[in-house]
């Protein structure tokens, strides 16, 4: 499943924000890029406080591919990883490129190896792919080229009820900024596949199961679950949470639980602002939901759900408990579980390891999940690791060169040291915020009243809860600050790398309006507008012209001799020429024509109000419109494309139980 985005074919012209590699071979994708040299400008902080415009010099490859880099001379110094995950093959490549001796013990290179499976594509954000770029350039394009840029949108956090914003982020301005490239989201099986073939398959022992090793103080030896015995001079521990390195350092202790299961799914679904957003986390009351595109047509999405470790789901399957538990909350949400499979959907419970201040002893140490496993909710688990292998390969460079100009044997047992005090503060702040992003996350309360149980009628009130005002000043002081420290802080590190960005990671021209303006970001919406019936069965869907010389006249009867689209609706309370609707600069609106019963709406809130006669009124998706009364009831959807009969049945019925 984690796969289906590599090799994707679709129209270009209906998944523009798709970036798709052309197969050439297995091993090998077509390149196609121009040599340009020239300035854009970017945005400032969506978030009200003034930046300076920032002019970065954007640096494209060269129509024929770079040459490969010009192998270093061996260095007489054996490095064993054991783990062919994504931070085992990054470290190997970066020590490989740094002329040492390398070997990668995996039990199956195949398959994505450990959790992978449940977690489908990875988002590699800008500090990561900026640390891949230092490692190998000709790489860090190759995983560019192939990824969907999310970064280049909108992103941030809604309310998993009414879908409102309730705080964006900036990604782009914060790597823009540094000259670093913008975060993509990747298939992790292509990212792996990506990697292999750079590390070699002869560096590789696939099918070796690292269980435990001997450290004599002069080499380390690893064991394998066969039997084999493989000696080295050093060994990284690069096999994941549940890492049996780990534990034959430190002895056996167990994860963390989170608090949360996890769904996860890839839909085939695209949405109608595929062009504006990126990714949305939709805040729950012990619940939350994260979307993402990833390209292709495709869009991931986890479900996480408070309960205890261990769960499984009834014989009514996954998809039927999410549309449960989910039930009530905003379309963007029930549209991507009901466009999921129920084959598709995996379960997984959330774990993570606490940091601590010791990596390792004597020659081995550890990097990425297997000493610092961490929750998804701030999508750096993987990045963090790719971090972790940059400076730990230079680290051994700068050890190898100080043994050679002092002519005694390289300090490894330093080294190592080295590198773990290098990392570990960083690692532990962003672990921090990962779990302090999913506190805050499923503790969002929109009203008074949530989570009170007896006093849950509050929220009927609509009383804004005083944590959500609060959080929400925090956030959007800190967010930036944190951003940008996160995406950009460790680029003063990188050495040998020159900030740059490209051409095809400039944002659109209307970013900054889209990030102050939710208006302006409704008004980019893509796709067809209809009218779903949420009422009496036998009423038709309803799509609205966006010609603004053709409204659409709804009454009981025909009205040919008008101006626009005579909408038919037969029911008691329908005027013979009920009302209007009509779309002027990007937005549609509707007008009572004084009918007897009037005309509602009913907001994504659930407050609902009359229509003035007479008045144009703007309406938005997902609100409810009743003509006469609730059993000419229709829902407003945006689609990307027309919705069949059979899902906007199964989509009407569902809404209407909440």
């Amino acid at each position: 499943m984690a796969s289906a985005v590599f090799y994707s074919s679709v129209q270009p012209s209906i998944f523009s924000r798709t970036h798709i590699p052309v197969p050439i071979s297995k091993d090998s994708f077509e390149e196609i890029s121009h040599s340009i040299n020239c300035k854009y400008y970017l945005r400032s902080n969506p978030c009200g406080q003034k930046k300076m415009v920032a002019q970065v010099k954007s640096a494209l490859a060269e129509a024929t591919p770079a040459p490969p880099p010009a192998a270093l001379p061996r260095k007489k110094l054996r490095v064993l990883v054991a783990g062919g995950g994504i931070g085992g093959l990054v470290f190997a490549l970066a020590a490989k490129r740094k002329g040492f001796d390398v070997v990668v013990f995996e039990k199956d290179i195949s398959a994505i190896r450990g959790e992978g499976q449940y977690r489908g594509p990875i988002q590699i954000q800008s500090n990561a792919l900026a640390a891949l770029e230092a490692v190998d350039m000709e790489v860090a394009e190759e995983v560019m080229k192939t990824g969907c840029i999310t970064g280049d949108r909108i992103n941030g956090l809604v309310d998993g009820v009414s879908g409102d914003w309730y705080v964006k982020f900036d990604t782009f301005t914060p790597a823009a900024e540094r000259g670093l490239p913008v975060t993509r989201v990747i298939s992790r099986m292509t990212l792996q596949q990506i990697l292999v073939h750079a590390v070699g398959e002869d560096i590789i022992m696939n099918g070796s199961n690292v269980v435990d090793f001997e450290d004599d103080g002069n080499k380390v030896t690893v064991i394998l679950e066969d039997g084999q015995r493989h000696e080295g001079d050093l060994l990284v521990g690069a096999d994941g949470i549940w890492s049996k390195v780990r534990t034959s350092l430190f002895g056996p202790k167990d994860a963390t639980y989170s608090g949360y299961t996890c769904y996860t799914g890839i839909a085939d679904f695209v949405p109608p602002d595929i062009e504006t957003v990126g990714y949305r986390v939709f805040l729950g009351h012990k619940q939350y939901f994260v979307s993402s595109d990833v390209g292709a047509g495709k869009m991931q999405w986890y479900a996480f759900y408070n309960e205890p470790a261990g769960g499984v789901d009834g014989p009514e399957g996954k998809k039927e408990r999410l549309l449960k538990i989910f039930g009530g909350w905003c379309e963007n949400v029930i549209d991507l579980i009901l466009a999921t499979d129920e084959e598709a959907i995996l379960r997984r419970d959330i774990y993570d390891r606490t940091p601590t201040f010791t990596w390792g002893r004597g020659r081995v140490t550890l990097l990425g999940d297997s000493v610092h496993a961490m929750q998804p909710n701030m999508g750096q688990g993987g990045c963090m690791a790719i971090e972790d292998s940059y400076q730990l390969a230079v680290d051994l460079d700068k050890a190898w060169e100080q043994s050679v100009k002092s002519g005694t044997p390289i300090d490894v047992v330093s080294c190592l040291k080295s590198y773990e005090k290098a990392r570990r503060i960083r690692v532990a702040v962003i672990h921090g915020m990962a779990r302090m992003a999913a506190i805050m996350a499923s503790t969002y309360k929109a009203y008074l009243g949530v989570g009170l149980g007896p006093l849950s009628f509050l929220t009927k009130l609509k009383i804004p809860h005083p944590g959500r005002v609060g959080g929400r000043f925090f956030i959007d002081l800190a967010m930036p600050l944190m951003l940008s420290w996160v995406l950009g802080g460790n680029s003063s590190n990188l050495e040998g790398r020159m900030p740059s960005c490209r051409l095809s990671d400039k944002a659109n021209d209307q970013l900054r309006s889209w990030f102050e303006d939710d208006d302006a970001l409704e008004r980019a919406l893509g796709g067809e507008w209809f009218l779903l019936p949420s009422g009496e069965s036998g009423l038709q869907p309803i799509c609205l012209s966006k010609d603004e010389n053709k409204p659409c006249i709804i009454g009981s009867s025909p009205h040919t001799d008008l101006p626009g689209i005579s909408i038919v609706i037969s029911s008691p309370k329908v005027s013979k020429m009920h009302a209007r609707i009509s779309f002027k600069d990007g937005a549609f609106f509707l007008t009572d024509l004084q009918s007897e019963h009037g005309t509602w709406i009913t907001d994504n809130v659930g407050r609902r109000v009359r229509v003035s006669p007479n008045f144009p009124t703007r309406f938005h998706p997902s609100v409810v419109i009743d003509f006469g009364s609730e059993k000419a009831s229709f829902r407003v959807k945006v689609v990307s494309t027309p919705p069949d009969n059979a899902a906007m049945n199964e989509e009407s019925k569902l809404f209407q139980a909440f």
